[in-house]
C-alpha cells in the first residue's frame, strides 16, 4: 500500500505535483511559490523586529566589553555587504549566459562572535533571555549601562539558570559561545550531521554538548524534551521561537542602511532579489519578513536548498509544513551543507513567510562546491558550503523557463540592468583553516 503523506498517497502527490518528480531525483528546481503576495499570517509585528533592534542597542556596552572584536562596530552585530564584479563575470563565463545588474555578498560569514547569520537570532535570544531574567529579578533596569552584565556577580547569577539549544552546527556556536561566556549553563544537542570542529569549539567555550546519531529533528526533540524537565531551563527553538525570528528581522533595515550609504537604489524599477540559504527556515524566515518591512514589493527574496534537503519548499508545497519530511519522498537528508541539512521545515517560519517569498531553489554540492572555489579565486571571499546555496540564484531566475516565467509575470524583465543580486553568505567565519584547506581542495577535484 502507498504510504500517506497528510491526506494522500505519495503517487498522487507525484500526479498533481510534477515537480516532486524533479526533487524525487535531486535534480535542480526552481519552484514558484503561488501564494506569493497573498495575505500572511501576523506572528510577529514590526513593533517586535524594533524592539529587538532597541535591546541591541543597550546590549552594545556589554558586547564591547565581554566581546572585544566587537569594539569596531561599537558592539552591534553586524556584518558588511561587498560587490562582487570578478565572481559576476565568472559566472556569465561559466553558464554561458548574462547576468545584467550589480551583484554584492551580505557576508554574515564575518558576523562577530560566532560567523554566521545565526548571531543575529541565536545571540539576541540569549541576550533578551538574561535581560528578561536579570530585570525581572530587581539586578538591572533597562536605564543601566548593561557592561555590568559582564561583572563576576552577574555570572553567579545567570549560572542558576540554564541555556539549551537542538542545531546542526552554527545556531549551536552562536548561542553557545554568548550563553556560556554570560555564565549559563549551556547545552548543545547537536545532530550527526553537525561539524566536529563545532562540537570541539563549543567544550572549549565552556558549553556542554550531547551529540546524537540521528538527524537534527531528533536533536531538537531531545532538547526540548529535556529542557522541559528543567523549570530553570530555556530552551531556544530553532523551529517555533518569535525571538529568535525577531532577532533575525533586524537584519532588513540594517540592509537597507548599507545599501543607501553605498549609493545602492531600491524602488520599483530597481528590484532587489535576495538569495537564502534555508534550512528549518527560521533565519531566512525572520531576514525575509524584516526585508520585507522595509523594501516592499521592490524586493524579491528566494530560498535555496540542498537537493537532498528541500524541506522548506516540500512543506509550502504541500502545505503540510512540519508534518512532511524529506525522508517521506525518497530523499535521504545527506549534504555537505550541513547547516541546511534538515527533515522538516518549521510550521511557524513557514507560516510566517510563506506568502513573502517568491520561490525556493534546489542546488547539488558539486555546485557549492564550485562556488566555494570561484569566490575565494575571484574575490578572495570565504564562505562554507552552506553559505554558497544562495549564489546559484541568478542562473536559476535567468537561466530558466520558471525564472523567465517571474520576471515576465511581476514586470521585471525589462528592468534586470537595474537589478540588484544580494546573495547571503550565511556562514563560514569560524571555520578551521585546515578545514577551509580540505573543502578548497576537495572543490578543485570536483
Amino acid at each position: 500500500m502507498d504510504q500517506r503523506i497528510g491526506t494522500r498517497a505519495r503517487a498522487q502527490w507525484e500526479k498533481s505535483e510534477p515537480v516532486i518528480r524533479t526533487l524525487e531525483a535531486c535534480e535542480d528546481v526552481l519552484w514558484l511559490n503561488p501564494a506569493y503576495g497573498q495575505q500572511t499570517a501576523s506572528f510577529v509585528s514590526a513593533d517586535d523586529v524594533a524592539d529587538a533592534e532597541a535591546r541591541l542597542r543597550r546590549f552594545a556596552p556589554y558586547l564591547v566589553k565581554a566581546f572585544p572584536e566587537t569594539r569596531g562596530s561599537e558592539g552591534m552585530i553586524e556584518s558588511p555587504i561587498y560587490a562582487l564584479p570578478s565572481f559576476q563575470k565568472w559566472l556569465e563565463q561559466q553558464e554561458k549566459m548574462k547576468a545584467p545588474g550589480t551583484f554584492l555578498m551580505k557576508a554574515d560569514s564575518e558576523l562577530p562572535i560566532s560567523g554566521s547569520i545565526k548571531a543575529r537570532g541565536g545571540i539576541y535570544e540569549v541576550l533578551k533571555t538574561a535581560e528578561d531574567l536579570a530585570i525581572r529579578t530587581g539586578r538591572l533596569s533597562k536605564n543601566e549601562n548593561y557592561a555590568c552584565l559582564a561583572d563576576p556577580g552577574f555570572r553567579a547569577f545567570f549560572a542558576n539558570y540554564a541555556l539549551a539549544v537542538g542545531s546542526t552546527g552554527n545556531l549551536g556556536l552562536s548561542i553557545g559561545i554568548v550563553g556560556a561566556r554570560l555564565g549559563f549553563q549551556t547545552t548543545v544537542h547537536m545532530s550527526r550531521d553537525a561539524s566536529a570542529w563545532k562540537k570541539r569549539m563549543l567544550r572549549k567555550q565552556g558549553a556542554q554538548v550531547k551529540e546524537y546519531e540521528s538527524d537534527y529533528s531528533k536533536a531538537v526533540q531531545e532538547g526540548r524534551k529535556q529542557a522541559r524537565q528543567d523549570p530553570h531551563c530555556h530552551f531556544i527553538d530553532d523551529e517555533r521561537s518569535k525571538d529568535l525570528f525577531a532577532g533575525y528581522a533586524t537584519a532588513g533595515a540594517r540592509l537597507q542602511r548599507q545599501l543607501r550609504e553605498s549609493g545602492v537604489v531600491v524602488n520599483g524599477d530597481h528590484p532587489l532579489f535576495v538569495y537564502l540559504p534555508c534550512g528549518v527556515g527560521g533565519a531566512p524566515g525572520g531576514v525575509t519578513f524584516g526585508l520585507k518591512l522595509v523594501f516592499g514589493d521592490a524586493v524579491h527574496v528566494f530560498f535555496v536548498e540542498p537537493a537532498h534537503a528541500p524541506c522548506f519548499l516540500l512543506g509550502l508545497l504541500t502545505g503540510l509544513h512540519d508534518k512532511v519530511s524529506v525522508c517521506d519522498f525518497g530523499l535521504d537528508n545527506r549534504t555537505v551543507a550541513d547547516g541546511l541539512a534538515v527533515p522538516r521545515p518549521s510550521a511557524f517560519a513557514g507560516k510566517a513567510v510563506g506568502s513573502l517569498i517568491s520561490g525556493c531553489m534546489t542546488v547539488k554540492d558539486s555546485d557549492l562546491f564550485r562556488i566555494l572555489k570561484a569566490l575565494k579565486d575571484t574575490e578572495n571571499h570565504w564562505i562554507e558550503p552552506s553559505a554558497a546555496a544562495g549564489f546559484i540564484g541568478p542562473k536559476r531566475l535567468l537561466g530558466t523557463k520558471e525564472g523567465k516565467r517571474y520576471l515576465e509575470r511581476h514586470n521585471l524583465a525589462d528592468k534586470m540592468d537595474q537589478a540588484v543580486h544580494v546573495f547571503w553568505a550565511t556562514g563560514g567565519g569560524m571555520v578551521p583553516q585546515k578545514n577551509r584547506n580540505a573543502y578548497y581542495d576537495q572543490a578543485s577535484r570536483i
